[in-house]
């Protein structure tokens, strides 16, 4: 039940931000900045990597956690209309949640008397330095820092409901043990909590914000996330097969979803995957803090085993079962696309 205040409270607070952010001198050209694009950044290869790096993690994509947490609806739960409706929600969230972020570094900027460019920054510097930054010239700062803060504090609370429930939701598939009863579960949440615990503690230390830096840029963003996207695409498209998909998902809702969805499946996703991945590789550079710091390059090494601990799961699985099976290349992909159980037979009119 708490997840229904961790997804709402932020709502409130935001409203409450942007009631008082628009009242405040500056404001205005804050908001104006916000809107106003900067057409020659489409040219630069980072603000695309930066920009797929947020939707795929804004909708948590290649992450397991709408897997994990879409194997626990109803088998006939319309997964089509949630998908529209999840993108329309949090598409608009970003949107709105701007204007509450601009305005006060409009704010901000108009109290020192310097441009907006100046204030404005991105990742975890706008939410800890920044924006705190800002509050504190507020009216009332106290409260609005409190709010803040604690809104900060529901959003990973939430956050991790969802990331740690898809991790234990796959380790429990792969070890299934039938009669263990919640226990097990509870006993495999606990052991996995301590331990993301003792990593994190590194993150407090301080240089926390360095180690921050590294697993963010690196573990789970960036071409980590793309690399898993990609060959969930082809492994869905092209291995089981994107019309026999199609027919599974109409199993479930009761009519196919539209033909766009099996070319995004089986093209479009894959190529725009590869394509903001060679932009990477083409224009990759150091890794940097706060436009100031670049970090060793025994420092990037350390972010590529990251990222490579868990982009090597893919090939190495695959290889594995390769290994297990017997018969030809033909006869294991027949064997893979067969469901491993029976689904509802569909009613004719929807095949």
């Amino acid at each position: 039940q708490i997840v229904y205040f961790t997804a709402l409270f932020p709502y409130v607070v935001l409203i409450l931000l942007l009631v008082h952010g628009v009242t405040l001198p500056g404001a205005l050209d804050g908001i104006v900045y916000y809107l106003k694009p900067d057409w020659s950044k489409l040219a630069e290869a980072q603000v695309w990597i930066d920009a797929g790096t947020q939707i795929f993690f804004s909708y948590a994509i290649g992450l397991g956690a709408l897997t994990a947490l879409g194997s626990y609806n109803r088998f006939h739960n319309n997964c089509y209309r949630d998908a529209y409706i999840l993108a329309v929600i949090n598409s608009s969230t970003s949107f709105f949640a701007g204007f509450v972020v601009f305005s006060v570094l409009g704010f901000m900027a108009s109290e020192q008397g310097v441009d907006i460019s100046k204030v404005a920054e991105s990742g975890p510097g706008l939410a800890f330095i920044a924006y705190p930054k800002a509050v504190t010239l507020m009216p009332l700062s106290p409260l609005w820092a409190t709010l803040f803060f604690f809104m900060l504090l529901v959003l990973g609370l939430d956050s991790q409901f969802v990331g740690v429930e898809g991790f234990i939701t796959g380790i429990l598939d792969l070890f299934p043990q039938p009669g263990a009863g919640s226990l097990r579960r509870e006993l495999t949440a606990a052991l996995c909590c301590i331990v993301c615990c003792l990593i994190d503690l590194s993150m407090v230390t301080q240089g926390g914000m360095y180690v921050f830096q590294l697993f963010d840029n690196y573990s789970a963003s960036g071409i980590t996330l793309l690399w898993q996207a990609f060959w969930e695409c082809v492994v869905i498209a092209w291995v089981y097969g994107a019309d026999r998909f199609m027919d599974d998902v109409a199993r479930m809702i009761g009519y196919r979803p539209l033909p766009f969805m099996k070319w995004c499946w089986a093209v479009v996703t894959p190529l725009v995957c590869v394509g903001i991945f060679l932009f990477h590789v083409v224009n990759y550079k150091p890794l940097t803090y706060n436009k100031t710091y670049v970090y060793p390059w025994w420092g990037d090494a350390i972010g590529w085993v990251l990222a490579l601990s868990s982009m090597l799961c893919i090939p190495c699985t695959v290889l594995y079962k390769l290994l297990r099976c017997k018969g030809s290349l033909r006869e294991v992909r027949v064997a893979w696309q067969e469901p491993s159980c029976l689904y509802p037979q569909p009613s004719p009119a929807i095949l």
